[in-house]
């Protein structure tokens, strides 16, 4: 017999290393010969689309195009310390760091302008697609390349700390993260009494992004996150016994594939958050973490059976349903 059954979950994640742990990335800008613009960070793409949204961040200061900007990072020769690709932290530690050194190269390019123009100040210039202008004289110009190959290469250097408190061990009080990231999920499964197979029928995910500076890729790490929630919940089993691994190859630890994934409702909330660079959030790892007791509970929506250990195969659901009738 199949029966069906819906759960909800929802979650919340500090982003950053926290409690205390020093938190820095650092991040230089610097302008070439040609109006580009140089941006070293040591931030690594593992596939979270870190250059691309990286990228984004400075060109958006300078007003540049993401093609003007050339992200270099992976090469410790001659990038700066950024921390490392983990706890959802890059878009907003070292975005920040990003934002902060194309901030002050652009008061240095606002400075230069200003004195190229024989201007009395600075007061109204304004940044687009590669220039700088005044705001009530429009005519009255420049191109950061012609700054460029007046004064050279400028050079930037920011450094952004994240806030984080440690935990009082014996009060258990603090503010160990900042910010945090909010997220909801909610899914239909459909249960074979006869097999133990769950199979997820629909979803719908909620995720609270700050500002969403890049829709797509938010969306792409929704539907990754959303995989590997569920890979967690009912199919990755490593099958640990005294210390050994059983399932130690992909021909028995089961991945969920594109079949298995239903069409998922992706809901991208905005709420910016005045301390990140645009008011963008990191929601690497908080995608999949609100997905797995939405899965739980949905099966237990379904067969009345609550599963403490996961994943959740065929072979454990259907004890828990046998002692259950027991």
């Amino acid at each position: 017999m199949k029966k069906r059954g819906i759960g909800i979950s929802s979650a919340f994640y500090g982003t950053g290393y926290g409690n205390g742990f020093p938190d820095v990335s650092n991040a230089i800008a610097e302008l070439q010969k040609d109006g580009t613009v140089n941006i070293y960070v040591g931030a690594t793409e593992v596939g979270q689309g870190a250059k691309t949204i990286m990228s984004q961040i400075p060109a958006e200061v300078l007003g540049l195009q993401v093609k003007d900007i050339n992200f270099i990072n992976e090469d410790t020769k001659i990038t700066p310390d950024s921390g490392t690709a983990a706890a959802s932290r890059q878009t907003y530690n070292t975005g920040n760091a990003i934002k902060m050194a194309a901030e002050e190269l652009k008061k240095e390019l606002t400075n230069i302008a200003a004195k190229e123009l024989k201007l009395n100040n600075n007061i109204g210039l304004q940044f687009r697609e590669g220039e700088i202008y005044l705001k009530t004289f429009p005519s009255k110009r420049i191109s950061i390349e012609s700054i460029a190959k007046i004064y050279g290469n400028i050079r930037k250097e920011a450094q952004f700390v994240a806030q984080t408190v440690e935990m009082d061990g014996e009060t258990g009080q603090g503010a160990p993260y900042w910010p945090y990231t909010f997220n909801a999920c909610a899914v239909e499964v459909e249960v074979d009494t006869e097999t133990g197979r769950v199979e997820v029928i629909k979803a719908a995910h909620a995720q609270d992004v700050g500002k969403a500076l890049n829709p797509l890729l938010i969306e792409g790490q929704m539907d990754g996150g959303f995989a590997m929630g569920m890979g967690y919940a009912i199919f990755e089993d490593i099958g640990l016994n005294n210390g050994k691994i059983k399932n130690n190859r992909f021909t028995n630890y089961i991945l969920p594939t594109s079949m298995d994934v239903p069409d998922i409702n992706n809901i991208i909330i905005e709420d910016p958050e005045p301390t990140a660079p645009f008011g963008a959030k990191g929601i690497g790892e908080p995608t999949m973490v609100a997905v797995a007791p939405a899965i739980l509970n949905a099966i237990y929506n379904a067969v009345g059976v609550r599963v403490t250990e996961i994943p959740i195969t065929p072979e454990r659901l259907l004890k828990a349903i046998k002692d259950k009738e027991k």
